[in-house]
């Protein structure tokens, strides 16, 4: 009888997998001891008898069950995606020094914020504790600690203590009343405010039960700290990459001096911000511009071209629509026009095959200095032939894939994007040292502000406003918020203006179709667009000085003021003329709207609850659409004050994984693999060789591992899942900073560096009661006190799956 060595399946990486697909009839079962040697740390696996089964052509189990290691691997890919596999190897010590940079800045970034938040609100910021005075009856607030309820009024009463009455507040809650003297509300009563302000809270907090609020609030906290984190991998990951300053050109202050207006002090700050980016640090730029059409961004934009076209680099600039494209190209070509020798180019798809070929061949050859663009610049075809800046107009509005193109660029080249989305200034400041953003708030001296009309609708008020502007050569914006109603005034605005171009635009139309259309609006050809919200945030369109909005009650607030600011941007007065039906006929919710508006009617003050909204589509912005749903949890107030707490605190929150091979699992446990399972993998040893290999180098390798060895082999018997289980175990151990995991009697210890702080955060997210119920944490050691002692493998079992709870939260902790 001969014996075949294998490694031991402690210890693991990702090797390719066997080609040839084998399997056999249902078989006799017989079982292979696997048993370690005492000479060595191998394990030994009997020869097979020469009788054993033959593998026929069907695989070993057919359809793999969804088991505890697939339900583990389809969360990692789902946490970790290609992100992690994308990002190289940090040590501790190097992330170390940028850590400290990173500090260092956002120090400085959170000394301004307490500076704003002890000021006005002036600049976009708003504080997040409400003063109840503020409060109308019926709103919705957030007490920290109780949860969302109804705020009913203030009225005085006399306390149990005292014969002199105070102020309390009353806030209705699903179970009944509470109140608040008026000093404590203040200190704990926040607005429950969402993205979209006409949503209301699924369900009022229980005062009888505050766990369900707590676990809300919970989630809330770790979808901060994922967010944060993540961001602060991505900004230690760019510190790392290289490359030579641009040099300093003196030619750039006679580009900057045809300028044709006076700088705002946040532009000035903006083209300095770019400036140092580009000529006095070796990391790539990748700084976010944020501000509204007509603020100055594109300038900044104009500035960073020239700089690197100067030094012989090429720039790519990217938008969402050819219209948007059309407009940068058009700029650009105007403002290098005096520079003969850089060359400007627009890829569209309105080109014909011979045009776009021969732009492509002009890229590629470096004849085209500075590319303008739709997502089509990223495509495989274009190739370019030295490329050093690329700049992203409104990124948010790219797809996935676009995205994720774009992420690539910024690991070699600089990148420049402009958002016309504002943040607020206090969002602005706490991300310094996270995030590299310029933040232009300030409207241009020759703006004149927006004259707001709010009334009921009447037809003649409508052709009145419409032949004010035709009257002074404009155009106009007719805005429904629905596509059912554009026909309908499509023919009123025919009969009452016979002789002017009316076009329709709605997101139903074909892309091509809207795009024609947009463009015709934006060269005069269009006079009056009906159209749904979808009117392009973007668009410059300096003749269009009237927007009528029809059925204001239906439309948020946020979505008002971006609607309001699509006119405006010359230096003749604009109109925004917002109209709503007959009160009789709307609901009292309707009612409850148009009231918000009529608050709201004037510049400034009165749309900070519209700036608030929109703050939070900044916050998608910089963190990710995807994220913003979570605020829901909380409301926007409550959320903030969350993220800077948990931005000012990021370094505590962070875990020292420990090397794979140095983690000693204490359970001795023997599986016994079927005979004709060993026979059907023809080579054991490689596979288990690779196995290790896999878990020996990280999370995502062992997953793959295994998910090629089901869908190569199927299902494996429960003894190889169990084999599985410990590499598993093992490597979710090393990450989570684990060296020693044993059991003695009841009781099962994990010998850890982890902190107190990150222990608290891991098991506060955890979405099991019976393990986060059962862990407890001590000096160097995790314990937990079973009701039982288990048999090994259940014990195996158990330990695997408290360590995949505990390794789910690692998406909000910083891993170096």
């Amino acid at each position: 009888m001969t014996s075949l060595l294998l490694p031991n399946p402690d210890l693991i990486t990702t090797a390719p997998l066997f080609s040839n697909l084998r399997s056999f009839p249902p078989p006799s079962w017989r079982f292979f001891s696997l048993r370690r040697s005492r000479s060595s740390s191998l394990v030994a696996i009997c020869s097979l008898s020469a009788t054993a089964a033959k593998p026929t052509a069907t695989r070993w189990s057919e359809k793999p069950e969804s088991d505890s290691i697939s339900i583990l691997n389809e969360r990692i890919r789902r946490d970790l995606g290609k992100r992690e596999t994308a990002r190289p190897a940090m040590d501790s010590k190097e992330a170390e020094k940028y850590i400290q940079m990173v500090k260092e800045q956002q120090e400085r970034g959170l000394q301004k914020l307490k500076g704003v938040r002890q000021g006005a609100d002036s600049e976009g910021g708003f504080s997040y504790k409400v003063d109840p005075y503020t409060l109308l009856s019926g709103d919705y607030v957030v007490h920290k600690k109780v949860g969302i309820g109804r705020f009913v009024g203030i009225k005085f009463d006399v306390p149990k203590d005292s014969s002199e009455p105070l102020e309390y507040v009353f806030i209705e809650y699903a179970d009944g009343m509470a109140k608040l003297p008026l000093k404590q509300a203040s200190r704990l009563l926040y607005r429950y405010n969402l993205p979209n302000e006409s949503k209301r809270p699924r369900t009022l907090s229980r005062l009888s039960d505050t766990s369900v609020w707590e676990r809300r609030k919970t989630k809330g906290k770790v979808a901060i700290q994922k967010m944060v984190v993540d961001l602060m991998e991505l900004y230690l990951h760019r510190l790392r990459q290289k490359r030579f300053p641009y040099p300093k050109n003196p030619i750039m202050a006679d580009f900057a001096a045809q300028f044709p207006y006076n700088a705002t002090p946040d532009q000035n700050q903006a083209f300095l911000d770019v400036d140092k980016d580009l000529t006095e640090r070796e990391t790539p730029m990748d700084r976010l511009i944020c501000g509204d059409v007509g603020f100055g961004k594109t300038e900044v934009a104009l500035r960073a071209i020239f700089c690197v076209v100067s030094s012989g680099k090429q720039a790519m600039v990217l938008a969402p629509t050819i219209v948007l494209a059309k407009q940068h190209y058009d700029v650009i070509s105007d403002r290098f026009a005096l520079y003969p020798h850089i060359k400007v180019g627009l890829l569209s798809r309105f080109q014909t095959k011979a045009e776009k070929e021969a732009y492509l061949e002009m890229i590629k050859h470096g004849d085209l200095n500075i590319i303008v663009g739709t997502h089509s610049l990223l495509g495989s075809r274009v190739v370019y032939s030295n490329l050093g800046l690329l700049v992203v107009d409104e990124e948010q509005r790219f797809g996935v894939k676009q995205k994720e193109k774009i992420a690539s660029f910024k690991t070699c080249v600089d990148v420049l994007t402009l958002s016309a989305t504002p943040i607020p200034r206090t969002l602005y400041l706490a991300l310094t040292g996270f995030r590299d953003a310029s933040l232009i708030s300030t409207p241009p001296p020759e703006r004149i502000p927006i004259k707001t009309h709010l009334s009921s609708f009447r037809k003649d008020k409508v052709i009145k406003a419409i032949k004010n502007e035709l009257n002074r050569g404009g155009q106009v914006f007719y805005v429904l918020p629905r596509i059912k109603g554009l026909e309908e005034v499509m023919v009123f605005l025919e009969e009452a203006f016979p002789d002017i171009d009316i076009a329709m635009a709605h997101g139903k139309q074909y892309s091509k179709q809207l795009e024609e259309t947009m463009e015709r609006f934006v060269q005069g050809k269009i006079k009056i667009l009906i159209c749904t919200n979808i009117v392009e945030s973007g668009l410059d369109i300096q003749n269009a000085n009237t927007i009528i909005i029809q059925d204001v009650q239906q439309f948020g607030l946020a979505q008002l003021y971006q609607l309001r600011g699509r006119v405006g941007r010359a230096d003749k007065e604009a109109h925004a003329y917002m109209f709503y039906p007959d009160k009789s006929l709307l609901s009292d919710q309707a009612l409850e709207r148009l009231s918000a508006l009529e608050e709201c009617r004037e510049l400034g003050q009165g749309f900070q609850l519209a700036e608030r909204d929109m703050g939070i589509r900044g916050f998608g912005t910089i963190f990710g659409e995807q994220q913003t749903g979570d605020v829901g949890n909380v409301g926007i107030d409550l959320f903030f004050e969350m993220l800077f707490e948990s931005l000012s605190k990021v370094e505590e929150l962070r875990i020292f994984s420990v090397p794979y091979n140095l983690v000693k699992i204490d359970i001795n446990i023997n599986p016994r693999l079927p005979s004709e399972y060993v026979n059907y993998l023809e080579n054991p040893m490689e596979i288990i060789n690779e196995a290790e290999k896999a878990a020996e180098k990280d999370m995502w390798s062992l997953m793959q591992f295994t998910e090629n060895l089901r869908r190569q082999y199927g299902k494996e018997p429960y003894s190889m899942e169990i084999i599985l289980k410990k590499l598993y175990v093992r490597r979710m151990a090393a990450d989570l900073g684990v060296n020693r995991i044993y059991a003695s009697g009841k009781m099962v210890v994990m010998k850890t560096n982890m902190s107190k702080k990150v222990f608290k955060l891991i098991t506060d997210s955890m979405t099991c009661d019976v393990y986060r119920g059962s862990l407890i944490y001590e000096g160097d050691q995790i314990m937990a006190e079973l009701l039982l002692e288990l048999p090994r493998e259940q014990l195996l079992n158990w330990i695997f799956q408290c360590l995949s709870e505990l390794h789910a939260s690692l998406p909000a902790l910083i891993k170096y």
